[in-house]
């Protein structure tokens, strides 16, 4: 057999093993290839996005002008007669309206103290010794929660604290006071709530939501309307208004067109607790009285006859129509004093005489107990009255002088 050569590329290898690879040249193969290919690729993704990515930077984009310049305004038109009054009002009153809030304390470790508003309403300034008047319910919370204290923001946002002067539950009226500069108290300009008719113009400014000093515009929509006070007493003669009030407002003022102060904002009927357009103030007329009445004793007296009043259903049943009758008279009491009587009961507890039947007050007809309590709301302390009452079978007229509980 002849020999085969080992190199014989037509010829196995003597030792029957697959012929031998060449090396591929440096350079070459299906890695490099893909390398190549993969760079391509990523190049080729960077100029796409380089054409659409970086075109919103193009000031050739459509609708843009690097050109564009700023429109050219037109001027106001002068404010009419209207806004001049409201815009003047509100300059005028702004310096008297404050922020009244209520501020928890708390000791925080390394005698470090810090401040949480816990609840705030309004206020204004009352007179120059730092007096400012509010609601009674804005400050309640300070009697209710420990560690608190009761902080007076101005309208220029400086801050004082207060110190309660004093308050009225039964009217929802409340006089604190603060140590601020002379310069810096604007006492609110007093109105009269007597002689409002309703469709007047009413503005109110406070401190809505944490809003301060925001103003709101709308009329008298009623007067003569009953609220209730936070102690459940009656306060009489309420003004209604559709300015609107919201949470906040409470204790600030209610302003006439001239900026004279006819009733604080204390009360709004809403279904949500938000303004619906029905907002009560306590009248003016009121809140002179209370006030100071604060400012002198510290507390506001409620206007007394001295009267206990007969059971109504009791006198209806005993034939009596109308009016309401003495039962009893408080000793050396106004109604004691002017000589009116209560009724006379014998040793059974049996009515010997009647009590004297009071049918009006001031010339305001008294039918029913309802009347009586709403006209004696409405009197005042010291004030002399007229009293009509039937003594069987004479009818008469008294002069009782008011008292105070």
């Amino acid at each position: 057999m002849s020999a085969r050569d080992p190199y014989d590329r037509n010829n196995r290898y003597d030792d029957d093993r697959p012929p031998r690879r060449e090396p591929a040249p440096r350079g070459s193969g299906p890695m490099y290839y893909g390398l190549f290919l993969l760079v391509g690729v990523v190049i080729g993704g960077l100029a796409l996005w380089a054409l659409t990515g970086f075109s919103r930077f193009r000031t050739d984009k459509p609708g843009t002008d690097p050109n564009a310049q700023l429109r050219e305004t037109t001027p106001a038109t002068p404010p009419d007669a209207e806004e001049q009054e409201a815009v003047a009002l509100f300059d005028r009153v702004r310096d008297s309206v404050v922020n009244v809030d209520v501020v928890m304390v708390k000791q925080g470790r390394w005698e470090e103290q810090t401040e949480q508003q816990t609840s705030g309403g309004s206020g204004f300034i009352w007179d120059t010794s730092g007096r400012v008047v509010t609601n009674y319910h804005v400050i309640a919370p300070l009697y209710k929660r420990p560690n608190t204290e009761l902080r007076v923001v101005l309208a220029d946002r400086t801050a004082y604290p207060a110190t309660v002067i004093g308050t009225s539950a039964d009217t929802d009226l409340a006089v604190i006071q603060i140590s601020a500069p002379k310069e810096k108290l604007k006492p609110i300009t007093v109105g009269t709530s007597h002689d409002l008719k309703v469709g007047l113009k009413a503005y109110a400014i406070g401190n809505p939501f944490g809003l301060s000093l925001t103003m709101t515009k709308g009329m008298i929509s009623s007067l003569n309307r009953i609220i209730e006070s936070p102690s459940g007493a009656q306060i009489p003669k309420a003004i209604q208004t559709d300015a609107a009030i919201n949470p906040g407002n409470s204790g600030g003022p209610l302003l006439d067109k001239s900026g004279r102060l006819i009733g604080v904002n204390t009360s709004i009927a809403s279904p949500n607790g938000g303004n619906v357009g029905i907002g009560f103030a306590i009248p003016v007329d009121t809140v002179n009285r209370v006030v100071t009445d604060l400012i002198k004793s510290g507390k506001s007296l409620r206007p007394d006859l001295g009267i206990k009043l007969y059971d109504e259903r009791r006198l209806r049943q005993a034939r009596y129509d109308r009016g309401v009758m003495v039962e009893r008279v408080t000793k050396n009491g106004p109604a004691d004093k002017a000589g009116l009587v209560g009724v006379e009961y014998n040793a059974r507890g049996l009515v010997v005489r009647p009590g004297d039947l009071i049918v009006a007050i001031n010339g305001q007809p008294v039918n029913d107990v309802e009347d009586y309590e709403r006209v004696v709301r409405e009197l005042t302390p010291g004030e002399q009255i007229k009293v009509k009452a039937v003594r069987h079978p004479s009818e008469r007229e008294v002069t009782v002088t008011v008292g105070g509980v």
